[in-house]
């Protein structure tokens, strides 16, 4: 192998590296490297295809070090133009819709009743949603106690910071924005801004949306 090839060699697997991580630069590549992307990203995809109850959409990206597990019953769909970056931990049932970014470390995990999240949303590094719940009796172990799950609803073209969580139950509606590290424990109703722990309201996306309160 020449010093040449050694170099283009080492490039492109820096490069894949970087797609996994910052994967909204797929969409955007130059000739010369989409072509081995591409292939590279097939092969990604039907792999999961043939391990997991996967539906994969055209044109998406799923980095390689994503863990998506999607057992029969609890399907994972991806819609057109989505993409899933590196260390991401993504349980069925899950429907994610078309132009959607599910950024880096992000969990989710649907629970028996599912996670949906809508068209052009973005969920930010280490966001975490958890589609169940367990008793918390006193007179039992936790590990002894029912689970519940109600299922997160999030809407389209909604912004969801960096370290947020959401718990099951939850409705996020359309265009609305949860400030980094807020921990999401009721609903929020469509084009509010949401920040704290608990979130609390904080304004509104545009003055149209002004009407029930959050509170």
């Amino acid at each position: 192998m020449t010093d040449n090839n050694l170099h283009m060699m080492q490039y492109r697997q820096q490069h894949k590296k970087r797609l996994s991580y910052m994967p909204w630069l797929y969409l955007s590549l130059k000739p010369e490297h989409k072509e081995w992307a591409e292939e590279w990203q097939m092969n990604i995809q039907n792999h999961l295809r043939k391990m997991e109850t996967v539906e994969i959409g055209k044109g998406c990206f799923i980095a390689p070090e994503a863990q998506l597990f999607a057992e029969p019953g609890r399907p994972i769909v991806l819609g057109d133009f989505s993409y899933i970056a590196a260390d991401c931990v993504i349980h069925g049932p899950i429907e994610i819709g078309k132009n959607v970014s599910i950024n880096h470390h992000v969990t989710l995990d649907g629970g028996r009743k599912g996670i949906r999240i809508g068209n052009y949303s973005r969920v930010a590094a280490y966001t975490s949603a958890y589609a169940f719940n367990h008793g918390m009796e006193a007179d039992k172990l936790i590990q002894e106690q029912a689970v519940t799950s109600l299922g997160i609803d999030i809407g389209e073209d909604v912004w969801i910071g960096a370290n947020v969580g959401i718990v099951d139950g939850v409705t996020i509606g359309d265009k609305s924005i949860i400030g980094m590290g807020s921990v999401v424990t009721k609903s929020v109703i469509s084009g509010l801004k949401v920040a704290g722990n608990p979130a609390k309201e904080i304004g509104y996306r545009a003055a149209s949306f002004r009407g029930d309160s959050y509170e």
